[in-house]
């Protein structure tokens, strides 16, 4: 089993900041396996899940061409966590964001409300 904790979510106002985190723990993760591309995804109300950005253990980096420049994701694979850090927040990005992790295959997070309601 391998459990994705999100935090950091919250209320800010426009063109505020946040840090979202992403805690990954698990039997399999503690028996030495390694973690492969993790990300973050999110989804507003009444629409699809989209992409965030995703990093690689080794650090390469997407963005979704709609956060480039404003948010930056990083990684602690020592600590086996993702962070989002976002500025320049606007109302459009008001979702629940969602971690993910590629442990042997994708895996999720429960979500986290990031700027509610702008």
């Amino acid at each position: 089993q391998v459990q994705l904790v999100e935090s950091g979510g919250g209320l800010v106002q426009a063109g505020g900041s946040l840090t979202l985190s992403c805690a990954a723990s698990g039997a399999i993760l503690s028996l030495g396996v390694s973690i492969g591309v993790m990300g973050w995804y999110r989804q507003a109300p009444g629409k699809q899940r989209e992409f965030v950005a995703t990093i690689t253990g080794d650090g390469r980096i997407n963005y979704a061409e709609s956060v480039k420049g404003r948010f930056t994701i990083s990684r602690d694979n020592a600590k086996k966590m993702v962070y989002l850090q976002m500025n320049s927040l606007k109302p459009e990005n008001t979702a629940v964001y969602y971690c993910n992790a590629d442990v042997g295959r994708p895996r999720w997070g429960q979500g986290t409300q990031g700027t509610d309601s702008l």
